[in-house]
């Protein structure tokens, strides 16, 4: 059997989305597992709808999540000449004709079959049985048609596995047909299940992120995007979720992929991402994240905290962060005094009347505290909770959607020590005006 090589070819029409991340992923992994080849190609034919945006995008997204390539990038835009010269061919020998249209001449080949056949690697045996009309192998504006142009390409670059979405399987016989025609080797093709939302539905922007590039927006880390997206469709068949680049390489076979639909589980991926943010050193989690700081604006006050307090910060809020931007957010609450609330937390925690007059007493015990120190401020809550017969937890929940907005925080006492005593004061003022 020839070197294994497979192709991976989007087109710079749009960015560079999880779906077609994954294509070139699994195409990526079969390649190293096999020792082979991996080719990038740029289907630029349409020349309107292409922008070097989009290419950007895509090249920057792939060398960004991990994936390299051995061959390319080979645009279709510089091979016009050869699809022409392939064309003609099947107009001497009789195979295809012109066609006068209002725009031009294009050109049609002539199936001389109408059933087609063929072997997935995935989904196993398809058969087309109707046979399909003539095929437009170049268009009247004198460029090729997407099926002519990738079946010489794929032909002349020594593409043995085609590994693609199921969305193409209707243009695989007429692709068979054209490798026929022009004395082609026929590849194996093997196609890729869909990426549903987790309502079973297509997988769309209504879904969130689906851009690659958005993803590494929202912080997060592109080997834990990897790690996930090859388990989209694909199982190592030990229940292992956490992979590393070389192990993936190491067991990826097709006959692993899953002939259903996969569900792109965004609390899956968080979850994903915090167990290799967690694993991340804490120099390099600093230096990224950074990044994400200064986009929220807070960056200076950051900076400004005292060491020991940043660093206790630091420790509070890694384990806890699921993204990059996620850290950066809860950032929030302790240098903004316009932090969001959530409003079930506000009003299961801060709208009984008993929370003015606790709020009041813990005011005036904290005025009092010279070391406002987690040991302190614990001290001094547990202390008014027993003069009320109350829980600590009474007091501790409504104080924490006070001063964080939110009813999940880092421990309490902890951030108030962050904080300070007059920020603190500050806030339970406020809610007291």
């Amino acid at each position: 059997m020839n070197e294994v090589s497979v192709r991976f070819a989007p087109s710079p029409t749009g960015f560079l989305h999880v779906g077609g991340a994954r294509t070139a992923l699994f195409n990526y992994l079969f390649a190293r597992h096999n020792k082979g080849k991996f080719v990038l190609r740029i289907e630029d034919t349409d020349q309107e709808r292409s922008e070097k945006e989009f290419l950007d995008e895509i090249l920057t997204s792939l060398k960004w999540i991990g994936i390299d390539w051995d061959e390319g990038p080979i645009y279709q835009s510089e091979r016009f000449g050869i699809y022409q010269e392939q064309a003609q061919k099947l107009l001497s020998t009789g195979l295809a004709y012109e066609e006068k249209t209002e725009r031009g001449v294009a050109i049609r080949y002539k199936p001389k079959t109408e059933s087609i056949k063929f072997n997935d690697l995935i989904r196993g045996e398809i058969e087309f049985k109707e046979g399909f009309e003539d095929i437009v192998i170049m268009k009247s504006d004198g460029t090729p048609t997407y099926n002519f142009a990738c079946v010489i390409d794929d032909a002349q670059g020594g593409i043995t596995h085609i590994i693609r979405g199921e969305d193409h399987i209707s243009n695989t016989p007429k692709q068979i047909v054209l490798y026929k025609a022009l004395k082609f080797n026929v590849p194996c093709f093997a196609h890729l299940p869909l990426i549903l939302g987790e309502d079973r539905s297509r997988l769309s922007k209504r879904h969130g992120a689906v851009a690659l590039s958005a993803y590494k927006d929202e912080g997060y880390l592109p080997q834990a995007l990897f790690n996930f997206l090859a388990l989209l469709g694909w199982s190592p068949g030990d229940n292992r979720e956490i992979l590393t680049k070389k192990e993936l390489m190491n067991l990826f076979t097709l006959d692993r992929i899953n002939k259903s639909n996969a569900v792109f589980d965004v609390e899956k991926l968080k979850w994903m991402n915090k167990r290799y943010l967690k694993n991340t050193s804490d120099a390099d989690f600093k230096k990224e994240v950074s990044v994400f700081i200064e986009r929220e604006g807070y960056l200076n006050d950051y900076q400004a905290l005292e060491d020991d307090k940043r660093d206790d910060l630091f420790r509070l809020l890694k384990p806890r962060a699921h993204t990059f931007k996620e850290y950066a957010q809860n950032l929030n609450y302790i240098f903004s005094s316009d932090y969001p609330k959530d409003a079930e937390a506000v009003k299961k925690h801060l709208s009984e009347e008993k929370n003015n007059e606790m709020f009041s007493a813990l005011k005036e015990r904290f005025k009092k505290i010279e070391d406002f120190s987690k040991e302190k401020i614990e001290q001094e809550i547990r202390a008014l909770a027993v003069e009320i017969n109350a829980e600590a937890k009474e007091l501790i929940h409504p104080l924490r959607v006070l001063l964080t907005g939110r009813e999940v925080s880092p421990p309490l006492f902890e951030l108030m020590e962050i904080l300070g005593r007059d920020e603190v004061l500050v806030r339970i003022e406020s809610f007291l005006t």
